[in-house]
């Protein structure tokens, strides 16, 4: 992109942005230049991580649905035998 440009043409588009900006506005300009890339970077690791992520959530909820439906399935069962145990004790 850049590869037409010499060190002259270089160094003249330096001198200009001094002279528009001043050299105290230049590194605020390079400080928020450098917090945007990060901040973008930051969002690209996070859109991978959501991308390359389902397959282990998807793993944790089947493990969360199965251990739901056997503690339901153990409750049931438990209350089962305990209202057989109460009915008993009310029928003597």
């Amino acid at each position: 992109m850049f590869e037409n440009l010499g060190m002259g043409e270089l160094l003249v588009i330096l001198i200009v942005v001094l002279l528009l900006f001043g050299s105290k506005k230049i590194p605020e300009i390079a400080q928020g230049l450098g917090k945007g890339i990060r901040e973008f970077k930051k969002s690209i690791k996070e859109v991978e991580d959501q991308i390359t992520t389902p397959n282990s959530v998807v793993s944790d909820l089947k493990k969360s649905v199965k251990d739901i439906g056997d503690h339901l399935t153990g409750t049931e069962t438990e209350k089962t035998d305990k209202d057989k145990t109460d009915s008993n004790k009310t029928n003597t």
